[in-house]
C-alpha cells in the first residue's frame, strides 16, 4: 500500500481523524477530477459506456478510503450451519422430474470470458486454446449447451461475459456457431483505470488503449458481473424471455457443466423460501489451501478469500481440518434478486486491492471484487458439496496434460474421468518452466502419454516424449542444466526417478 493509504487505513490515533477525513475528500475529489478529464477523450457511444463504468469505479474507489484494516473480525469467524452446505449426493437422490425442458428453459449459462492466455503463452482470449482433439474451451462449451438443447428440445442460450481484451477476438469467432443450436449473447465488462500506488490517481493520460496506455486499464475481476450485465441491457433482456436462475462458471473449468439436479433442487423451492445462491463447493485437498471457503459471519453465510485473512491466521485458513472445502466458483444465482440488489444498491462484495508493477517499473494498485462474495447479499443461500469432478480448471500446461490424456474421455462436449482409472483422484503433475508455454508443451509430447495408473509426475528440464510412452505410480524426471533427456518410445516407466545423465533408478 502506499504511503499516503497506510496513513488513513491503519492509523490507530483517533486524533488523526480529522485530518484522514481531510485526505480522503481531497484524494476522492482529485480522482473525480481526472476521471472526468479522462471522458473528455471518448468519443460517443464509448464517452457513454465509460461513464458508466467509472460510476461503478467511483463507488469502489471511495469505499477503498474508507475501510481501516482486514475486512474481516476473525474472532467472529464460525464453522457455517451442518444444513447450509448440502452434500450432492442428497440432491441427487430427489431424481429428475418428467418435464426437465421446463426447468431449461427458465436457465442461461453464463461463461466468464475476460481472461487471456498469456500464463501458458499465448495470445488472444483463454477460451480460443485447443484443449482437446482441436476443440477449444468455447468449442466445448456450445458442443455441450448445444447437446443439452437438442436432447430435451430446450432453449438454454450461452452467455459470454468478455473483458476489453478479449470482446473483439471471441466476437470474430463466434461467426462459426451460427449453425449451432445453441442462442449466445455477449456482454463486457466494465474497464477501470489502474490506480498510481503513491499518488492515488490514474496512470492513463486518455481513454486509448494501445501506445503508453496499454497498460493503464484493467477489468475489475468477476464480481463486476453483476454491474456489467445490467448495464448491457442484457439482464432485463433475460428475464423478460421467461429466464430465472444463471449457472455461472469460468470459461477454463471444464467440469462447470449444467447439472440437472442442482437446477430441480433450484425450481422446486416454494416460491417464499426460493434459494437465490448456490456455490458449489468441493473438498479440499493439500493443492487448494488457498482457495476461498464459505465460513458463518454475522448470522450469513459468507465467502472467505486468503487476502481477506489477517496474516497471523493465513496457517489456519490452510489447514484441510478447520475449513475442509473451497468455492469451486460455480455460482446458481437468481435473476431477479440481481436486479433487486444492483437497483437497491445493495450487493456487498469485499474490495480487493491487487498490486501490479508495470512494465516500466511503476506500482500500481487494482481494485478487484469477487463475483462470490455477493452471497451474504443473496436470500436463502445455499452451498452444496460437489463431486471433485465438477472443479477441472486448466490454468497451466501441467493441467492441460491431464485433460488431453486417456484419463478423460469425451462425449458432447463433457469431459468424464475413464472408467479405466482405479482411483477417482486425478495425479499430480508438475511440469518445468520447459513446458509453460503451450507451443513449447506441445512440441515436448510425440504423443500425450498413458496415465492412467499414474499418481504423480515432476518433469525439469530439458525432457521430451516419445510416442506412446506409459507413467505409472510416481515418475520424476530431472534432466540437469546442459543435459537433456529423451524418453524413448514405447517406454514404459514405473515408480522411477530419471536423472540428467537417463539413470533409471526405482522410486
Amino acid at each position: 500500500m502506499s504511503i499516503v493509504a497506510d496513513l488513513y487505513r491503519n492509523s490507530p490515533n483517533a486524533g488523526m481523524a480529522e485530518f484522514q477525513e481531510k485526505l480522503r475528500l481531497q484524494h476522492e475529489n482529485s480522482m473525480h477530477t481526472e476521471l472526468e478529464k479522462l471522458l473528455t477523450t471518448a468519443k460517443p457511444p464509448e464517452s457513454e459506456i465509460s461513464r458508466k463504468d467509472f460510476e461503478g469505479f467511483k463507488k469502489l474507489f471511495h469505499r477503498f478510503l474508507q475501510e481501516k484494516g482486514p475486512s474481516v473480525d476473525w474472532a467472529k469467524i464460525q464453522r457455517p450451519p451442518e444444513d447450509s452446505i448440502q452434500p450432492y449426493e442428497k440432491i441427487r437422490l430427489k431424481g429428475l422430474p418428467a418435464d426437465v425442458a421446463s426447468s431449461l428453459n427458465k436457465l442461461a449459462v453464463v461463461k466468464l470470458n475476460g481472461g487471456l492466455g498469456t500464463s501458458m503463452g499465448c495470445k488472444g482470449p483463454k477460451s480460443l486454446i485447443s484443449v482437446r482433439n482441436e476443440n477449444t474451451f468455447l468449442d466445448l462449451t456450445v458442443q455441450q449447451i448445444e447437446h443439452l438443447n437438442k436432447s430435451y428440445n430446450a432453449d438454454v442460450p450461452l452467455v459470454l461475459m468478455n473483458s476489453f481484451n478479449t470482446d473483439e477476438d471471441t466476437k470474430k469467432i463466434l461467426q462459426k456457431y451460427t449453425h449451432h443450436r445453441v442462442k449466445i449473447h455477449t456482454f463486457n465488462q466494465s474497464r477501470y483505470p489502474r490506480i498510481n500506488k503513491e499518488s492515488l490517481l490514474p496512470v492513463a493520460t486518455n481513454m486509448g488503449l494501445t501506445g503508453e496506455n496499454e497498460e493503464a486499464w484493467y477489468p475489475p475481476g468477476h464480481g463486476d458481473i453483476y454491474a456489467s450485465f445490467y448495464n448491457s441491457g442484457l439482464l432485463d433482456k433475460l428475464i423478460a424471455e421467461g429466464k430465472e436462475y444463471i449457472f455461472v462458471s469460468n470459461i477454463d473449468n471444464l467440469g462447470a457443466t449444467v447439472d440437472l439436479h442442482i437446477l430441480n433442487h433450484l425450481m422446486s423451492q416454494p416460491s417464499d423460501k426460493r434459494c437465490e445462491f448456490v456455490m458449489e463447493v468441493t473438498d479440499k485437498t493439500r493443492a487448494d489451501v488457498k482457495g476461498g471457503t464459505l465460513t458463518q459471519y454475522d448470522g450469513k453465510l459468507r465467502l472467505l478469500e486468503i487476502a481477506q485473512v489477517p496474516k497471523a491466521h493465513v496457517d489456519e485458513f490452510k489447514s484441510v481440518t478447520k475449513f475442509k472445502i473451497f468455492n469451486t466458483n460455480n455460482l446458481w444465482i437468481s435473476l431477479p434478486a440481481v436486479k433487486r440488489l444492483h437497483e437497491k444498491n445493495a450487493m456487498d462484495m469485499e474490495i480487493i486491492v491487487n498490486p501490479k508493477t508495470l512494465d516500466g517499473g511503476l506500482n500500481v494498485i487494482q481494485l478487484e471484487t469477487a463475483v462470490g462474495a455477493a452471497m451474504k447479499s443473496f436470500d436463502n443461500a445455499l452451498g452444496i458439496n460437489v463431486p471433485r469432478s465438477r472443479f477441472l480448471p486448466v490454468k497451466t500446461t501441467s493441467d492441460l496434460l491431464l485433460v488431453m490424456s486417456n484419463l478423460y474421455s469425451m462425449n458432447a462436449g463433457s469431459l468424464t474421468m475413464s472408467p479405466k482409472r482405479e482411483f477417482p483422484t486425478t495425479p499430480h503433475v508438475k511440469l518445468g518452466s520447459s513446458f509453460t508455454k503451450v507451443r513449447d508443451f506441445l512440441r515436448r509430447f510425440e504423443s500425450i502419454p498413458d496415465m492412467l495408473e499414474l499418481d504423480h509426475l515432476t518433469v525439469s528440464g530439458d525432457v521430451t516424449f516419445g510416442k506412446q510412452v506409459t507413467l505409472k505410480g510416481t515418475v520424476i524426471i530431472i534432466a540437469n542444466h546442459g543435459d537433456r533427456i529423451d524418453i524413448p518410445a514405447g517406454a514404459m516407466l514405473e515408480n522411477k526417478i530419471v536423472s540428467g545423465n537417463l539413470r533409471i533408478l526405482d522410486h
